[in-house]
């Protein structure tokens, strides 16, 4: 049976020290493993953050599945050190310091680069930059309702992430591909 603890904290973004609470929770996920969820959630101010966090170790895989109308409701567990690439829209998201693990379905990583695209449109002022935009929308809007197909591609150096289908390809990631991905740790030296 699952467990769930949850804990009062100072709010990390209002500091109120009566309206947040931090809520954890292990879970087995089918085919990944154990992993730990948590939220942070502020009463106050309604901050929320959430992360998955694998509590397990694999070794380094590349996770790859064509994206179909039939393929959209399939589970997607991506962790903090992966990057996801959708390589036929020039899609491609690295983590960073603040990446965040999320369990969610192919839909769903369509619709988190549908929502990037959208806030980069705010930062652009020059004509191409927003026509380019407005056209990857379009695209993006056509694979999430099945009209065109393209891969979903998720790197982990971790091998913490997983894409649950049948039809997914996993395979190992060599050293030198290794050596270029992103893990979003800072590393000092």
């Amino acid at each position: 049976m699952d467990q769930i603890n949850e804990m009062a904290i100072i709010c990390p973004v209002c500091h109120n020290e009566s309206s947040a609470k931090s809520i954890t929770k292990e879970i087995e996920i089918p085919h990944f493993g154990k992993v730990l969820e948590t939220t942070i959630i502020c009463n106050n101010c309604n901050y929320k953050h959430n992360d998955v966090i694998s509590l397990e170790h694999n070794d380094p895989a590349k996770y790859e599945l064509e994206i179909t109308k039939k393929t959209l409701s399939s589970r997607v567990v991506r962790s903090q050190s992966a990057t996801v690439i959708i390589p036929e829209l020039g899609l491609k998201v690295e983590p960073g310091p603040k990446s965040e693990g999320y369990v969610t379905n192919v839909e769903g990583v369509i619709v988190r680069f549908e929502d990037a695209v959208k806030r980069a449109l705010n930062l652009f002022c020059d004509t191409e930059s927003l026509e380019n935009a407005e056209k990857l929308l379009i695209q993006l809007e056509k694979l999430r309702l099945g009209k065109i197909k393209a891969n979903l591609i998720i790197k982990d150096p971790f091998g913490q992430s997983n894409i649950v289908n049948e039809n997914v390809t996993i395979s190992p990631i060599s050293e030198k591909e290794l050596k270029s991905l992103k893990t979003g740790f800072n590393v000092i030296e």
